[in-house]
């Protein structure tokens, strides 16, 4: 399956939207500037966007699944009104801490597990090997490199910390570090237009 395309996946807390640790209250939601942007330039040159996350603070007890599917519904709706869109939304629930039993397990879809990627790439037609990743903590960048894809490192979120105290002893390094979300894309744009 060669012609596959290849699609961009993007990490949520960190990249998408302000970093707050957990967000366990709808008001703790905020896209970050030229987010919504960004992710509507790649829409219009007809690359496929998927939001893939680990939200373990479902699987501690923090929030319930519900405040989960609220977020992403704002995500959506505040995407739509900027004239973007994503393809799908891919979230891990597991944690080996956590307290309901049915999130409590070692999993593949886990970042940087490539469960969740791979899901997607099944589901839409996607070659990973074609496709990018675009996160804030180096769980990202080896997740990419897992799936053999393209890895984005963005200084918002935990990035610039990852990028100055933890990526200098990482023998992996990104692909790509961009200042943000916006400045990724320009980069993704480039090599597709290479």
């Amino acid at each position: 399956m060669t012609d596959n395309r290849g699609a961009v996946f993007l990490d949520r807390d960190g990249t998408i939207n302000e970093q707050m640790g957990y967000i366990n209250h709808i008001s703790r939601f905020h896209l970050l500037p030229g987010a919504a942007e960004a992710i509507g330039r790649l829409n219009r040159r007809a690359i496929p966007v998927f939001v893939v996350t680990n939200q373990s603070g479902l699987a501690r007890g923090y929030f319930p699944e519900s405040l989960l599917h609220e977020v992403h519904a704002l995500m959506v709706k505040e995407l739509a009104a900027a004239g973007a869109h994503v393809d799908g939304i891919y979230i891990c629930p597991h944690h080996p801490e956590a307290k309901e039993e049915k999130f409590r397990q070692k999993c593949s879809c886990r970042k940087p597990g490539t469960g969740l990627f791979e899901r997607a790439a099944e589901e839409h037609s996607i070659d990973l090997r074609r496709s990018y990743v675009v996160g804030d903590r180096y769980s990202d960048i080896r997740a990419a490199a897992a799936c053999q894809a393209a890895g984005v490192l963005v200084l918002t979120g935990y990035g610039r910390g990852d990028y100055e105290f933890i990526g200098p002893a990482m023998e992996l390094k990104p692909d790509f570090v961009a200042p943000d979300l916006s400045d990724a894309v320009d980069w993704i744009l480039q090599q597709e237009s290479s």
